[in-house]
């Protein structure tokens, strides 16, 4: 059985209050909370190993290196890559789509191409395509959802063709949870000549990631989603590809030789982490994959669906709340509105209650315009949350709803 008092003392965060209330938090999808031990690992690093990494010969400098440099390691068994140079630091998974948007399309996109990008898309996944696409002469072509927020896979082939470049897509949709059929998309999108990137910032959580099984060529998440701080991310990428991609950003610490005669670049990863990194948020991912690594994480995705099909059940159960997205193959979100409420006003009366969740469009408005509406509800669970709040969660919406009528 899954020891949740035990995993939510690993969690100070989880035991305070707000306004007098147990704090029951289910916004985990937006930034989940963090394990004392990487908390710790990030104030000992500042107060013991803080120094600039790659560039100095004494002894902080060199120690902080090392460390940076294990942590990429445990990135690239964490998700399956072939080599530690597949491995690039970002500020997160935006920069990481925006790195392969503007070095890949530099590469490869010509006037007349296109990009497939799906409708379920976080605007990080889209608008970097517009961007490039629009500059490039590129048509972004989108894969559309169904009602229950399945992905309509049986449309991709009628998508593609010769001048397909790329195909983006979600392992997981951060509003309706749906987790699509990743690998038939990609096996399609190669059959076409094109190249696939994932958005992993959900999927990664609530699963384990393999990128050479899953066969992708480009695989980005952020670290603050996966127990780790702020402004830190990743950008595997398979190492043919990156090293025929120029660099997106230029600076310190990219480069082998700079003259005014010409410049050559760092080799893998290197070429692509321009200016000093965050070392110390890539260590303290390294830690918080330690820390996932510590725990039994087949029992923690069951004891999340478990979470999930809870909330669902009591949430269907109360008059008048509609659930969007309810494919079987689903991660643990669940997003919803109250007939006759603002999903907005539904957050404020949680929040009095001690119950955080996450309102508003979730960086989706396509998704939102499928379902002709401007936002939604949404609590997302993670292996530290309880039956209780779930529970908590659905008796607080009920509440919400008798007063908002």
């Amino acid at each position: 059985m899954w020891d949740v008092k035990k995993i939510r003392e690993d969690f100070p965060i989880l035991s305070r209050q707000v306004y007098g209330r147990p704090l029951v938090y289910l916004d985990s999808a937006a930034t989940s909370q963090k394990p004392r031990r990487v908390i710790d690992c990030e104030s000992r690093l500042y107060c013991e190993t803080n120094a600039n990494v790659h560039r100095g010969v004494h002894y902080l400098s060199e120690q902080a290196t090392e460390l940076f440099e294990e942590a990429r390691e445990r990135v690239c068994r964490f998700i399956g890559a072939a080599s530690r140079e597949e491995i690039v630091f970002t500020a997160g998974a935006t920069s990481a789509v925006n790195t392969v948007a503007y070095s890949y399309g530099e590469l490869a996109f010509r006037p007349g191409d296109n990009v497939v990008v799906s409708e379920m898309e976080h605007h990080s996944n889209i608008v970097p395509w517009q961007l490039v696409g629009g500059r490039k002469g590129v048509e972004i072509r989108v894969l559309p959802i169904d009602d229950q927020g399945e992905l309509r896979v049986d449309l991709l082939p009628g998508l593609l063709d010769e001048r397909t470049r790329l195909v983006a897509v979600t392992q997981a949709s951060n509003v309706l949870g749906t987790m699509p059929r990743l690998e038939e998309v990609i096996r399609l999108a190669h059959e076409a000549g094109a190249v696939v990137l994932v958005d992993g910032c959900q999927g990664i959580v609530h699963g384990e990631v393999d990128v050479q099984r899953l066969g992708c060529d480009f695989y980005v998440f952020s670290g603050h989603k996966l127990y780790a701080p702020n402004g830190i991310g990743v950008l595997y990428g398979r190492r043919e590809l990156l090293d025929r991609m120029p660099p997106f950003l230029g600076g310190g610490d990219m480069v082998k030789h700079v003259s005014f005669a010409g410049t050559t670049y760092a080799d893998l990863p290197l070429k692509f982490e321009a200016g000093t990194s965050n070392y110390i948020g890539a260590i303290c991912l390294g830690e918080a994959i330690a820390y996932l690594e510590s725990i039994d994480r087949a029992a923690a995705m069951r004891y999340e669906h478990e979470l999930l099909v809870r909330a669902t059940e009591r949430l269907s159960a109360i008059d008048g709340v509609r659930i969007y997205g309810t494919s079987p193959s689903k991660c643990s979100i669940v997003s919803f509105n109250v007939e006759g409420a603002h999903a907005y006003d539904v957050g404020m009366i949680l929040d009095k209650l001690g119950i955080a969740i996450r309102t508003g469009a979730h960086c989706a408005d396509p998704l939102m315009t499928h379902f002709g509406i401007t936002g939604t509800a949404r609590a997302s669970f993670a292996f530290y949350n309880t039956p209780e709040e779930a529970d908590a969660l659905a008796a607080g919406v009920e509440r919400a709803a008798r007063m908002l009528r």
